[in-house]
This record gives structure tokens, sequence and C-alpha cells, in this order.
């Protein structure tokens, strides 16, 4: 797969990630009064984005013809 998530659209998910990762790892603490569904849902969610932002390879954009990546604009598909 070519990279479709560009140097801003990283910052984001890497900030989003850490935030959640934050916030999935103080609700198994009970620092945050959420359920404890809410630790998983935030866990997977923060590995999502620190994943596709360490990659640069984001599978929903794929699907949807979605491509941030400033590299990739010259190119043809």
């Amino acid at each position: 797969m070519e990279q479709n998530v560009g140097s801003t659209d990283k910052r984001v998910r890497t900030a989003l990630g850490a935030v959640l990762g934050t916030v999935s790892l103080a609700t198994l603490a009970n620092v945050v009064p959420l359920p404890d569904i809410a630790a998983l849902v935030f866990g997977v969610a923060a590995i999502m984005m620190l994943g596709t932002a360490a990659t640069g390879i984001c599978g929903l954009y794929a699907l949807l013809g979605v491509d941030t990546c400033p590299a990739s604009a010259g190119r043809r598909r």
C-alpha cells in the first residue's frame, strides 16, 4: 500500500493517540470514573491512531480514496 497520511495528519493522529492512551490507562487505574469497557475502546483507538501515524498508511483512507500525503499528489493512480 502507498502512504496516504500527510505530516499534519500524522501529528494530529499522534497527539490524539497519546491522549486516548492516557485516558485508557487512567480509566484502568480508576483515576477517571468511566466504565471498564471505555478503557478497551480508548486503548484500541489509541493503538490504531499511533499505528497509522507511524506507518503513514490508513486503511479507511484507502477505502474512501482520501490522500493527505503531498508526496503522492503528483503520482497517477
